[in-house]
């Protein structure tokens, strides 16, 4: 099943933004929403593809295409973070 099938747009856009290394506080300034929001939204697409991390999100859409996970038309075309999921992990990226 891909994931298209699994999640809705805006849990796809979170789930590539957690992969490009950022954080959720970041994640909710750039949605305009809170971090409880994203947090929420993190919980969801955690059940519907059996991960339990951030790093286990990350590897996932790694393994998926990354930026092209689920294709050009659901992910924003924006440029990307620096440093990339390797990065993040070195900072933490369970938080």
């Amino acid at each position: 099943m891909s994931p298209s099938e699994q999640l809705n747009r805006t849990e796809v856009r979170v789930a590539t933004r957690v992969w490009q290394g950022q954080t959720n506080p970041e994640i909710a300034v750039a949605f305009g929403t809170s971090e409880q929001v994203i947090k929420n939204h993190l919980r969801s697409i955690f059940d519907k593809l059996g991960v339990w991390s951030r790093l286990e999100l990350a590897l996932y859409v790694a393994a998926h295409g990354g930026a092209d996970w689920d294709g050009p038309s659901v992910v924003e075309k924006e440029a990307p973070v620096l440093g990339g999921p390797v990065a993040a992990a070195r900072r933490g990226v369970g938080r």
